[in-house]
């Protein structure tokens, strides 16, 4: 049975404390009733069991995280919140730095602009979110980490942009600016990944019945960031590599076009008039070159028409055939680390006149062996999904074969392929480079 009393007002007659209930009762307020003037207003009840995995967060409490226990996990915001909501958290040990903190947004945006999952990365970080809207979301009335305190992202022009889920992607196939007119007040978000390829080197000429070698693929080099989500290629620099964090500037993009293919000649007798190819060019953004790969020397030919080693460059040129020089065309030239491409192929020196492949971006070029062969690879290239799907870049030329010769695409970076035998003997053009740039948007 129950007892009602209703009154308009309950006022203490002296003192300064109204008592409602005694020692183990419950005071409830009834479904569909508002309180005002008591209990907590802006702030939490701290829980004080700590977090040490993923959970979802009830408005009204505040949550010590401690991500030094098993290592990074994300709190996630209640996914219906009414406004007036509130969640605090604190970083427990001090140890989010290392191991991220990650605000699941559960369906709503932080500070109205934070359409994804945003991580804390500050050591020691307090934060308040209180949801207000459906436009605000989540909004950071207390952030002593600086994470959401203005937080904005990059905003840049340049290129063929695209976009692929929360990143932004800058494509130039030719040169042309970079240019940054906003940046974010979250450091990290400034830090852009980049894949830069440079043109690739010719091939080498050659004489009827001998082949030309390839040319070395032009240098690649990759950086991914930890903010931007994608399948990077073997030669990501992060860590170790370079970084390239920007500012509100203009960036020059310069893309390098691809090596001229060496002359040939479609018979022996002329053989004299054969050339090697020339090297690529370099493709630049920021502080990153990447090197032109080096040209593919031409075939030898009878009588006593020595070849050569191939050039240096970002991937070395093959070797020709019948050649004097007993070392190959160097990658990774000048050196950088992580390495951008690999040394050329050999020759069959002293054999015959048969050109050794292009060194690739992850892979030597092959060498010709003892017995002659036409056409042998050049090296493997580099994969990556910077671009949204997987794509190959820098692969070297492979030294000439039967048929007719064709330039290698633009915008490969792939090294150029040796002349052909069977043909006039002119070798192919390498590939022009290409840069992407890809960063986070929203």
């Amino acid at each position: 049975m129950t007892s009602t009393i209703k009154v308009n007002k309950i006022e203490k007659v002296d003192g300064s404390t109204i008592e409602l209930g005694g020692p183990g009762t419950a005071v409830n307020l009834a479904c569909g009733a508002t309180q005002s003037g008591f209990g907590r207003t802006g702030t939490v009840n701290w829980v004080t069991t700590k977090k040490t995995a993923s959970f979802t967060a009830v408005s009204g409490e505040g949550y010590f995280c401690d991500t030094a226990a098993v290592g990074a996990f994300t709190l996630t915001l209640p996914s219906s919140p009414s406004a007036g909501d509130i969640v605090g958290l604190k970083d427990y040990n001090g140890n989010f730095a290392t191991a991220n903190l990650t605000i699941g947004r559960g369906g709503s945006p932080i500070n109205g602009v934070n359409a994804a999952d945003v991580p804390i990365k500050t050591a020691g970080a307090s934060i308040f979110l209180v949801y207000v809207d459906a436009t605000q979301g989540w909004v950071a009335t207390q952030d002593d980490s600086s994470t959401f305190a203005g937080n904005s992202f990059i905003t840049a022009t340049g290129g063929t942009i695209t976009t692929c889920g929360n990143d932004k992607i800058h494509t130039f196939t030719s040169t042309g600016t970079f240019c940054v007119s906003g940046i974010s007040s979250c450091a990290p978000l400034n830090t852009v990944s980049y894949t830069v390829v440079a043109g690739g080197g010719g091939g080498g000429g050659s004489a009827a019945s001998y082949s030309g070698a390839g040319g070395g693929a032009g240098g690649f080099r990759e950086f991914k960031s930890s903010e931007t989500p994608y399948t990077a290629s073997p030669l990501n620099g992060n860590p170790g590599g370079t970084a390239v964090t920007v500012t509100a500037a203009a960036f020059p993009v310069t893309i390098g076009a691809g090596g001229a293919g060496g002359g040939g000649s479609p018979n022996s007798s002329s053989a004299p008039n054969r050339s090697n190819g020339t090297d690529g060019s370099p493709a630049v953004f920021s502080t990153v070159t990447s090197t032109g790969g080096g040209g593919g020397s031409k075939s030898g030919a009878d009588p006593g028409a020595v070849g050569s080693a191939g050039n240096p460059g970002g991937s070395g040129g093959g070797r020709g055939g019948y050649s004097n020089a007993p070392s190959v065309g160097q990658g990774n030239t000048p050196p950088v680390s992580p390495p951008q491409g690999n040394n050329g192929g050999g020759g069959d020196a002293p054999n015959q006149g048969f050109g050794g492949g292009g060194g690739g971006a992850t892979a030597v070029g092959t060498s010709s062996p003892a017995s002659p062969t036409h056409g042998v690879p050049g090296g493997a290239g580099a994969t990556t999904s910077i671009n949204a799907s997987a794509v190959t870049y820098a692969t070297g030329g492979p030294a000439g074969g039967p048929g007719t010769e064709a330039p290698e695409a633009n915008n490969t970076g792939n090294g150029g392929s040796g002349g052909k035998f069977s043909s006039s003997g002119n070798a192919a053009n390498g590939g022009s480079g290409i840069v992407i740039l890809r960063y986070r948007f929203q």
